[in-house]
């Protein structure tokens, strides 16, 4: 049993160190503004998330749930522990006032599609969505197409 859920607006949701703020400033013609949360385009915002990441769910990676960024996977070997372990991931997710988006959120499916692979009972599989665009690809019929 597998549940896929997603982190709204990610790296918004981890509050700047206060001092550093400041560094953030940018100007318009009205006044000077600073960001008190993680703007999206700092060069480490994507490591200082998975670090968040790692850190919030550390006891349960690798068991009852794999995290890539702001994209989870909650799995259970039987659909009657998935309850359970979800419950388990909420409650931190909750306990950290994490956003999850409902629009991207689905709960005890057998399958889907995460990080671009199809994730199953059977493990992890080729998308074949990406699949079918690599076979109906058409051949290059001139030495300019190849270039």
């Amino acid at each position: 049993m597998l549940s896929f859920l997603d982190a709204y607006s990610g790296y918004n949701q981890i509050r700047m160190y206060p001092p550093d703020e400041e560094a953030t400033a940018f100007m318009t013609e009205r006044s000077n503004f600073w960001y008190r949360v993680m703007p999206f385009g700092l060069k480490n915002a994507v490591a200082t998330y998975q670090r968040l990441m790692d850190k919030i769910f550390n006891d349960l990676l690798g068991k009852t749930m794999e995290v890539y960024v702001d994209d989870m996977v909650v799995k259970s070997q039987k659909a009657e522990h998935h309850s359970t372990d979800l419950e388990t991931v909420l409650a931190k997710v909750r306990k950290h006032d994490l956003r999850l988006n409902p629009d991207n959120c689905v709960f005890r499916v057998g399958g889907g599609k995460f990080l671009g692979f199809m994730i199953t009972q059977r493990g992890i599989e080729a998308n074949p969505d990406k699949c079918e665009a690599i076979l109906g690809m058409r051949s290059s019929a001139c030495v300019k197409e190849v270039q």
